[in-house]
């Protein structure tokens, strides 16, 4: 991992009319790391991706990619940049095969408007291929055909399609069984491996202590600690997403009990 940040957000600030969802926020995500975001539901979490995935504006704040500063105000200008976000609902069509999937809206054609099946199927065969996926029989297979674990495989294998750099991940492994859930994660892990940052949004520590580098807690849309996961305890995580009081230090975020990391 290199010293400058992938992603780097400053003093991001952001209000619904009267409802301050984000205030002064910062956040770093290096290429080849795991970052963890955690919070109590209303901490935060959706607001801060929606703004970085350019869903929201803004209201405050500065966002860097690669150190150099940028504005991002559509979800157009996040994919330019490399960053996809694999939303909890995948965005999945299960009357469609996994190629149709990985390639929905963006899909190859020549010069009279006609699929270029062979080239697709190829590079949908490289990129799970690449990323270790083995439990999917046919790519040519419906999306409904596919269990829980292999749907999150398919939709996180779409957002590395694209030559992303950051992928942000919501709440993987809801909803998931033992086995599926550990397959997201090797899945998750290897993204890193592959010198991707990653985004872990979750509420299962244990999927975040199987995974993450470090872990951002927010509260009531402040940042509320920045911990790195190998030196601290399940316990002082749920401390700072429930009783922990937002502190900087030197424009960083600090953790709970003010050492800052």
């Amino acid at each position: 991992m290199t010293d400058t940040p992938l992603l780097e957000l400053r003093n991001v600030s952001k209000s619904f009319g009267s409802v301050q969802a984000l205030t002064d926020v910062d956040l770093e995500v290096r290429a080849g790391e795991v970052m963890a975001l955690v919070g109590d539901n209303g901490a935060g979490k959706s607001t801060l991706i929606k703004c970085v995935a350019g869903i929201h504006p803004m209201d405050d704040g500065e966002m860097f990619f690669d150190g150099q500063r940028v504005h991002i105000s559509s979800p157009k200008d996040a994919a330019k940049l490399g960053i996809e976000v694999v939303y909890q609902d995948l965005a999945l069509c299960d009357n469609l095969d996994v190629v149709q999937n990985m390639y929905l809206g963006r899909e190859a054609r020549n010069g009279f408007q006609i699929l270029r099946e062979p080239p697709m199927e190829a590079k949908t065969r490289e990129t799970l291929k690449t990323l270790r996926v083995t439990t999917i029989r046919s790519i040519r297979q419906p999306v409904a055909t596919l269990s829980g674990g292999q749907r999150q495989s398919v939709a996180v294998a779409r957002a590395v399609l694209w030559n992303s750099r950051l992928v942000i991940l919501d709440e993987p492994t809801a909803a998931l069984g033992v086995a599926q859930t550990e397959q997201v994660l090797a899945l998750v892990n290897r993204l890193a491996e592959q010198g991707l940052g990653v985004v872990l949004i979750s509420h299962n520590l244990h999927d975040i202590f199987e995974t993450a580098t470090r872990i951002a807690v927010l509260r009531l849309g402040r940042n509320a600690g920045l911990f790195e996961r190998a030196k601290v305890t399940q316990e002082k995580i749920v401390h700072a997403i429930t009783a922990g009081q937002p502190t900087k230090v030197s424009g960083i975020a600090a953790t709970t009990d003010g050492a800052p990391v």
